[in-house]
């Protein structure tokens, strides 16, 4: 009997603990593919889950951080979403490959085409993001989820250090350490630059190695030409 309660206690218990940690994994979250290094560019995921049993997801707006501007945005189609680019006037211009940009991408929106994410279902919305800010360790970026039966949610309480995890968490991404080689420009110099000074040590070492081989054939030469010549006079 009393192993019986225990593990019909443990099973309640286990319940609970699903129940309570079930919401944690239905949050938009946003995650890069590969690493997101500061200054550099990346390729990032927004996921969104459905939280609903009797509608499905079918739109969702993403805000990018206004504090730190993104001058290139580029959102990758995705199959059965229509996505619309907002862009603003910044207070401040942004310096780009030389060049100042004065608007900056401040919102992308996906609107379903079809029957959007259905329950038990999630979607993933890439976006091309950069250069990404220096002088953050983070972007916050704040979501909008709505769904066919008209309800909004919206994900844009900001995560603060030491609190517990708010109820309708934004999306956060995390930026690592910055590297020199944000574009991906500095390795192929190297590698041209190696490949090159390779070759250039090859080919001297190919024209000494010929010019001492044509010494010693000069040398033979002139050395035979004088032995022929004195068998000559003695004979």
């Amino acid at each position: 009997m009393k192993v019986s309660r225990i593990a019909a206690a443990a099973a309640v218990a286990g319940t609970a603990v699903l129940a309570l940690s079930a919401p944690a994994f239905a949050h938009v979250t946003v995650q890069p593919e590969g690493t997101a290094a500061k200054g550099g560019y990346a390729v990032v995921d927004f996921k969104v889950p459905n939280e609903r049993d009797d509608a499905s997801t079918t739109k969702l707006e993403v805000t990018l951080p206004a504090g730190h501007p993104i001058a290139s945005v580029m959102p990758q189609p995705v199959p059965g979403w229509k996505a619309e680019v907002t862009k603003s006037k910044l207070d401040k211009p942004l310096t780009m490959h030389g060049e100042k940009i004065d608007e900056a991408v401040t919102k992308v929106t996906w609107t379903a085409d079809g029957k959007g994410i259905e329950p038990g279902y999630f979607q993933k919305f890439p976006l091309s993001l950069g250069a990404l800010p220096e002088n953050t360790d983070e972007l916050v970026f704040k979501a909008i989820q709505t769904y066919s039966n008209k309800e909004v949610v919206r994900w844009i309480e900001v995560p603060q250090e030491g609190q517990d995890e708010p109820e309708n968490p934004a999306p956060v991404l995390e930026l690592s350490a910055a590297t020199d080689d944000h574009h991906g420009s500095g390795t192929a110099e190297k590698t041209e630059k190696t490949a090159a000074a390779d070759s250039g040590d090859g080919s001297d070492t190919t024209a000494r190695v010929l010019g001492v081989v044509g010494i010693v054939i000069g040398i033979a030469g002139v050395a035979y030409g004088v032995l022929a010549g004195r068998r000559r006079t003695t004979a």
